[in-house]
């Protein structure tokens, strides 16, 4: 039995949970998320929790039992509380702001960036180089800071880019000079 898979999900008062032809669609104060449930794996919803379990020992299906519950848990916690990813850009000059439903990044090119903002996804900028992506789909969440990141990575020798506010950049040491 899987270890995180057998584990039950807690449902707060406020969530409304479907599950019809193997679609879950839960919905809460911040949202509505649906997902289609493989076949091999049954939900059993309750007024507290939702239990899953397996219809097989099948690897296929072993590998899916903690896979699905963990996604269904993403699905409660983020229409409840949601999900936050914090960026740091690093360089002289490179900067973010939003303006209205995109955000501009300056770094270091010859021109801005212009990122369009997807729906769902909330972008704050505090002092023009820390960013926080909020969403209720941490999916989208996670999939949005990596594309933002992917415009000017950190590179190893200055430190200079966007990276994740917990990353720790490995650094190289540069030239020694001649003797």
């Amino acid at each position: 039995m899987s270890r995180i898979g057998k584990l039950p999900i807690q449902i707060a008062k406020n969530i409304n949970i479907n599950y019809v032809d193997s679609v879950l669609t839960v919905q809460g104060p911040n949202g509505k998320l649906s997902r289609q449930i493989m076949p091999c794996i049954t939900l059993d919803i309750t007024d507290a929790c939702i239990t899953v379990s397996r219809n097989d020992d099948l690897n296929s299906t072993r590998s899916a039992h903690g896979l699905t519950r963990t996604l269904v848990n993403n699905m409660v916690v983020g229409v409840t509380t949601g999900f936050l990813t914090n960026l740091e850009i690093n360089g002289v000059g490179y900067r973010a702001e939003v303006k209205g439903k995109e955000l501009v990044l300056s770094l270091g090119y010859s021109h801005p960036i212009n990122f369009a903002i997807p729906d769902g996804i909330t972008i704050e900028v505090e002092k023009m180089t820390k960013l926080s992506v909020k969403g209720f789909d941490k999916e989208l969440v996670g999939q949005t800071a990596a594309k933002i990141r992917s415009f000017r990575g950190p590179e190893p020798y200055k430190g200079k880019g966007i990276k994740y506010a917990d990353e720790t950049i490995l650094r190289k040491a540069g030239k020694t000079g001649k003797k």
